[in-house]
């Protein structure tokens, strides 16, 4: 029986070069639409679609395979003697090979494109092919992938594909499949928590380890945004760590939740500085003021051009990695003088709509963090200045990306004081109290339910308090704050970070 090959791919690179070894190897090749035409313009040997179906392409190449001699030929197990009487009887040839890599509606979904342009990139006939073979794999070798042309061919050269790399490769059709119809089904529905919950994920890096040596990891890149954390440049250094890569995430979302310029000191996933200020040097010379120890082998973002003055600054310390979204050419020199500093640059603002928790057995999916108040008020007798209305709102942008119990304390611009990632709230209140020289406001992730926050507050000079209310004791704080002359704005809105 002679061996037969469909071949049906958008994305040609490769596809001559193993359709000529195929050919090399006795195999017929049968193609449609623009793969038969650019392997006949090219020289292979190659028999059309419509050939063996006879029915021609219509409805715009819409419909094409979908044909039980082409589908019973890809089915057909040749073990089974029923199968291959009725596929004799009905004068039906089995294919050995299906090569397929399919519309690329990753890509398009993404572009500036209606509705009906987008739908259009949605491939029928390829998926349907791909499962069939990958469903025979044992009859049938499935490729999916075009990096995997030439593991066949040195296979088939050293002998037959292995039983277990058919079914390798039957696997790699379904795990694309789960991610195709993920991101179709994402891209079709208008449903913020569907039945199922589909995330389509391509690998973009495998990483040296996880939060620890002994634990492996992945970086995987959404394959329907392209948002600040699968679109970056890696400017300088060596290859990013899994922990890099979740501090950069945190330092670069809270830098761009400002549009002044703003610079974000970060160690451990937590910011250690934070500052705005009049321009990239500013922000961070005032940022690395507020903790020079923790500072050292952290994280350091902005939200603007880094220049030459602030990187001569950034090197005279260790840092694991500089973020920002544009570097000018002799900052870019300085700081490559630094052989494994890490240097990105963001290409895009943080576009996730959900953030994502694994827990044993499951995945806690929620909407991300992105309003700051709702229905402020001031709700003592003292009302805030409106510097002072500044730096708690500057607070209260930081706070929420502080692990919670988050307490931030602040002075023109500048975080001066932060604690978190506390079991209550008047430890990290002290710790960030204690730090915080100079401090005039505190802001507050969650509500106090007890005025202790209040009175340690005052010990340190401060004249004014945000935070969201909601405690049963809310009047026992304001009254805490009336007695001691200090401000309070309830924000409504928690800003708890776990």
């Amino acid at each position: 029986m002679v061996k037969r090959a469909l071949i049906s791919v958008y994305d040609k690179d490769g596809v001559l070069d193993f359709a000529k070894f195929l050919v090399s190897r006795n195999v017929q090749i049968v193609s449609t639409g623009g793969t038969y035409k650019y392997l006949k313009e090219n020289g292979v040997n190659v028999v059309e679609v419509s050939e063996i179906t006879g029915f021609p392409e219509i409805l715009d190449g819409r419909l094409k395979t979908l044909d039980p001699k082409i589908h019973g030929g890809i089915l057909a197990i040749r073990s089974n003697k029923k199968h291959m009487e009725e596929i004799t009887r009905q004068n039906i040839g089995t294919f050995d090979f299906v090569i397929v890599n399919l519309y690329p509606f990753f890509v398009k979904v993404k572009e500036n494109l209606t509705f009906e342009q987008k739908i259009e990139f949605i491939d029928i006939g390829g998926p349907t092919m791909l499962r069939a073979a990958a469903k025979n794999y044992q009859d049938v070798i499935v490729i999916c992938d075009k990096n995997d042309y030439q593991l066949v061919k040195e296979q088939m050269t050293n002998g037959e594909v292995s039983l277990s790399f058919k079914q390798k490769l039957a696997g790699k059709v379904f795990n694309l499949m789960s991610a195709y119809d993920g991101a179709i089904s994402k891209f079709m529905l208008d449903d913020e928590y569907p039945e199922f919950f589909n995330v389509s994920l391509k690998k973009q890096q495998k990483l040296r380890y996880g939060e620890n040596p002994h634990q492996s990891a992945c970086f995987y890149s959404d394959t329907m945004i392209d948002g600040a954390m699968n679109t970056f440049a890696v400017l300088n250094g060596k290859e990013l760590s899994y922990n890099n890569l979740k501090d950069v995430d945190i330092a670069w979302r809270a830098v761009s939740d400002f549009t002044e310029p703003a610079c974000c000191a970060l160690k451990h996933n937590t910011p250690c500085g934070f500052a705005i200020g009049k321009n990239g040097f500013d922000a961070y010379k005032k940022a690395y003021s507020v903790d020079p120890t923790s500072i050292f082998g952290g994280i350091v973002s902005f939200n603007q051009k880094v220049d030459a003055q602030t990187a001569s600054e950034l090197v005279k310390i260790f840092l694991e990695v500089i973020a920002a979204p544009e570097y000018d050419q002799q900052a870019l020199e300085i700081l490559k003088t630094k052989k494994n500093l890490r240097v990105i640059k963001f290409n895009t603002k943080p576009k996730n709509k959900f953030s994502f928790v694994s827990i044993d057995g499951g995945v806690l999916v929620q909407t991300e963090d992105n309003q700051l108040i709702d229905n402020m008020k001031v709700v003592t007798k003292k009302q805030p200045t409106e510097q002072q209305m500044k730096d708690l709102i500057f607070a209260l942008r930081v706070v929420k990306f502080v692990k919670s119990n988050a307490i931030v304390v602040a002075n023109n611009g500048v975080a001066v004081g932060i604690g978190g990632g506390q079991v209550n709230r008047i430890w990290p209140t002290i710790d960030a109290l204690n730090r915080g020289k100079g401090a005039t406001v505190l802001a507050s992730d969650a509500f106090f339910p007890f005025r202790d926050v209040v009175d340690q507050a005052t010990k340190h000079h401060i004249q004014a308090i945000i935070q969201p209310g909601g405690s049963l004791k809310d009047q026992e704080s304001i009254d805490a704050a009336n007695e001691h002359n200090i401000a309070m704005v309830i924000s409504n809105i928690r800003h708890f970070k776990h």
